[in-house]
């Protein structure tokens, strides 16, 4: 289009998103500088000044839009309290008159505070616009008024909605049609890009349609919005507020990705499968309904599913007991029912899959041959179940005909006009598996019970899940609590269960000896006992699932230290297999093929760097840790490995030094470990222990299981023939030192300490019987020989050899009964160089089957049954001088 003559006009840039037409008022802040030449503009005029209100193009860049607004100035002023910034100092008003057009060849100058250029004034169209267009405009512009004073919450503001509808009505003259579009267009909350394509549209036809475009644009997005509003306000009645924000930003961003359509983006991004919509919901439900309809058919969790399922679809989605159903319903389809749940492929058909859980086992664990054994029983009996169902299945499926394919429905039979029957449908094979027993690990930490649950896991091929029970003492976290009580949930049997993903993993339950009593939450050590027992658990019953779990094929594996605070009943339902502790040929074993590598390998060294000698490796064993397992040990080599990986870091780092004659030497021998780990905290020299009249070397077994000796000290006091006990003792153990003394007694004039019968030998004389390490509490009838002798060695004078320990319990009879623990104290009396062992008869079984038979072949085992076999067998042939013989009198007992 033509245009008039130009006019040179102060160029003003406004900045983004600021933007001024015709008609409209704007104030904004400029900075100091450019106020100064607008005043210096005003003082020259002798009326108010016109400048050219040109917008900038973007936020990006300073660059104008072709179009601006001839506008005129009307006050300059420096708001009040902001004398300090002298950036933005001063507030200009600008009234708009009418557009115009910059030249394609202006650009601002750097150098000048107002540039000025000659702009055009674009010519009016001599055609008025065609009344369809104006009709049009007007028609949107009303909807979009009504539309804001139906929105508004101030009366102010809908009475001016009111009035500016009420003036577009009026006005007839298309010129002044076109002015109105300028100030409402201004008016209304247009985006920057609506008014600047406002702007830059000269001719008033355009203008109008682009007008009535955004007004139609601005009024359906304020329907949408008032539309929103309300459905988010009928849908969560009741609710909390930040449920309803939440469920106005999903229908927001259903009503965008309806707008956008789909596979468009929306401000930019894709969609994401984080994006809560409709259809995700769908989806979900979907899967949810999949997953009940593949359960087996008239089974009890199917109908629960289902009854259910029901439900959720008569309860508003909003509800809160809505969410509750759902979840429920995603926790009873998590779980692998064994007839809807699809187990992994398994090689347990193989002719190698015993030969390969042996290999894993050996791989894993050094020794444990007890174990390994009870392992593969179980494991050639499961696979010879497999092999027996697999034959059933094939003869099953030799035998079966093939099915009839039929081209036309079944017909009345002519007879009794009753359909022909079909042939019953083949049963499908039942799955035939054993059972999985319930092992119990016991033993000292350390010593392997955690890691070989692992190792048979891997064995089996089968997932492994671990439950730690250490501090439960709430019966609902065995059984769940039940769906009346708020967020409630399942138990850690039947979460560990859907971690798993098969009905027959492998599951530890680790420290069982250390669960809750009871209390006013339940017994959770009685919630057990329906768990590991296996002829209940195909059976057992979660107070939230509510529908009975099969845990028949489930592998369960426990843990714990000790069995004395393990319940009967749940100790019965165990099949208890004791793991103690490690002889030092064991230890050497672990520490090469487990415990270096795996501390080379955490520390960043490997075998090239880091070579512990074998007598080293033995002093760290002997001299810096004595315990059970190899939990201290694989710390003391862990240390050692740090400390080598130190020096190597220094050796590399000196290494392109010239003057650096360091030399790196991977070899630890014995004479370095003492600069490396500290003193030892057991010297040799307490291994020579000395030979003392009145004191013996007793077999105990610790708190945590590990075996050791004990010494028995005694000593004569001044006194009237009495017996004093101290060393933290229990009542047992003051009971087996009563005995003791009076068996003694007894025997004083057979032993020569009397010259009758009934003369007392403590005439005058107190014996006072210690028992060292008093802060550690001490019970059980296991020291009554180690007492016996040590009394008669106070009163003899006989002393017995360092290098003999000995347990048992006695009787006033002079009896030698069995004890308990005796692997751990054989052990532990290995571990401190005892050569020579003193046990009751009876256990001379347990000797054979427990005890490794290197350690067999490296002590002398004497077993006896009587008080005179024990002192005989302490002090030596011939060293005790009896009375009436040798070995003392014959004990005879009646049948009777």
């Amino acid at each position: 289009m033509s245009s008039s003559s130009p006019a040179k006009l102060p160029i003003l840039p406004l900045a983004h998103p600021s933007i001024l037409l015709p008609g409209s008022r704007i104030t904004q802040s400029i900075p100091e500088s450019v106020a100064q030449a607008l005043l210096s503009l005003i003082e020259s005029a002798d009326a108010l000044p016109v400048v050219a209100a040109v917008p900038v193009a973007s936020d990006t860049s300073s660059a104008l839009a072709p179009f601006g607004c001839a506008a005129r100035i009307l006050r300059l002023v420096r708001p009040p309290g902001n004398r300090r910034n002298s950036r933005q100092s001063y507030l200009l008003t600008l009234h708009g008159l009418t557009r115009v057009r910059l030249p394609a060849t202006f650009t601002l100058d750097p150098d000048s505070v107002l540039s000025s250029s000659e702009v055009q004034y674009p010519d009016n169209p001599k055609d008025a616009p065609p009344r369809k267009v104006i009709e049009t405009f007007k028609s949107s512009a009303h909807r979009l008024l009504d539309r804001l004073a139906q929105d508004s919450g101030q009366q102010i503001r809908r009475d001016g909605y009111s009035k500016i509808s009420a003036m577009l009505d009026d006005v007839t003259d298309a010129a002044r049609v076109a002015s109105m579009a300028d100030i409402l267009v201004g008016t209304v909350n247009a985006s920057f890009a609506d008014k600047l394509a406002i702007l830059s549209t000269t001719d008033p036809e355009a203008r109008l349609s682009v007008a009535a475009e955004i007004f139609s644009k601005l009024a359906s997005i304020s329907e949408v919005t008032s539309k929103i509003a309300t459905q988010v306000e009928e849908s969560v009645y009741k609710q909390q507020k930040e449920h309803f924000l939440r469920q106005q930003l999903a229908a927001i961003h259903k009503e965008l990705q309806s707008l956008s359509g789909p596979g468009n983006l929306v401000n930019g991004q894709g969609s994401s499968e984080l994006d809560d919509d409709e259809q995700h919901e769908a989806d979900d439900l979907a899967d949810l309904k999949r997953r009940i309809e593949a359960m087996e058919p008239g089974s009890e969790e199917r109908k629960m599913g289902v009854r259910e399922w029901r439900r959720l679809k008569r309860i508003p989605q909003g509800s809160v007991e809505n969410g509750v159903i759902r979840s429920y319903l995603e926790w009873l389809t998590a779980i692998p029912w064994p007839n809807s749940a699809a187990d992994a492929p398994r090689a347990i058909t193989d002719r190698s899959f015993l030969a390969a859980a042996r290999e894993q086992l050996d791989a894993d664990h050094f020794g444990l041959d007890k174990i390994k054994k009870r392992l593969i029983e179980y494991l050639a009996v499961v696979r010879l179940k497999e092999l027996n169902a697999e034959r059933e299945r094939r003869a099953a499926a030799a035998l079966t005909p093939p099915p009839k394919v039929e081209q036309k429905p079944a017909k009345a039979d002519s007879k009794d006009g009753k359909p022909k029957a079909m042939p019953p449908p083949t049963p499908k094979p039942m799955r035939r598996s054993v059972k999985g027993p319930i092992l119990l690990f016991v033993g000292p930490p350390g010593t392997g019970k955690t890691s070989l649950g692992q190792s048979i896991a891997k064995a089996l091929d089968r997932p492994f899940q671990r439950i730690s029970l250490g501090g439960v003492r709430d019966e609902g976290e065995i059984r769940g609590h039940r769906r009346t009580y708020v967020a409630s949930g399942p138990g850690l049997i039947v979460q560990a269960l859907r971690k798993a993903g098969r009905c027959d993993p492998v599951f530890l339950l680790d420290e069982i000896d250390k669960i809750g009593g009871s209390n006013f939450h339940g017994d959770p050590s009685a919630a057990l006992l329906e768990v590991l027992d296996p002829e209940q658990n195909h059976t057992f019953n979660d107070h939230y699932i509510n529908v009975p779990v099969d845990l028949s094929q489930v592998l369960f594996i426990c843990t714990a230290n000790s069995l004395e605070t393990i319940s009967g009943p749940l100790l019965d339902r165990c099949e208890v297999v004791q793991l103690s502790g490690y002889t030092y040929d064991e230890k050497m074993h672990i520490a090469r093929r487990f415990l270096l590598p795996k501390q080379l390998k955490q520390n960043g060294m490997d075998a090239d760097h880091v070579q512990i000698t074998q007598p080293a490796l033995m002093t760290i064993a002997t001299r810096y840790t004595r315990e059970a397992g190899v939990r201290s040990l694989e710390r003391a080599i862990g240390a050692v490995a740090r400390y080598k990986a130190v020096e190597w870091a220094e050796h590399v780092d000196m290494d392109g030094l010239a003057a650096s004659s360091t030399s790196y030497s991977p070899i630890v021998e014995d004479s370095e470990l003492e600069g490396i780990l500290g003193i030892a905290r057991w010297d040799p020299e307490e291994r020579e222990r000395e030979e003392r009249r009145g004191v013996v070397y007793g077999l105990v077994v610790m708190g945590q299981g590990e075996g050791g000796i004990l010494p028995v000290e005694t000593i004569a006091v001044p006194g009237s023939g009495r017996l004093k006990l101290t060393g933290s003792l229990g009542e047992v153990i003051k009971e087996s030192g009563e005995i003791a003394l009076s068996w003694v007694k007894t025997h004083a004039y057979d032993l020569c300490l009397t010259e009758t019968r009934l003369q007392d030998p403590l005439k005058g004389i107190d014996v006072h019987l210690h028992l060292p390490q008093g802060a550690q509490k001490k019970d059980g009838p296991s020291a009554g020989v180690a007492m016996t002798c040590a009394f008669v060695s106070l009163l003899t004078g006989a002393r017995v050899p360092t290098n003999i320990a000995m347990t048992g319990e006695i009787t006033l009879r002079g009896r030698v009964t069995p004890v308990g623990g005796i692997k751990e104290k054989v052990l532990g009396a290995h571990r401190a160089q005892i050569s020579k062992v003193i046990l009751p008869w009876a256990n001379r079984k347990d000797v054979e089957h427990d005890v490794a038979p290197e350690i067999q072949r490296a002590m002398e085992f004497v077993f006896v049954r009587t008080v005179n076999e024990a002192l005989e067998a302490a002090f030596g042939k011939n060293t005790l001088v009896w009375r009436n013989g040798l070995g003392g009198p014959m004990l005879m007992e009646s049948r009777l």
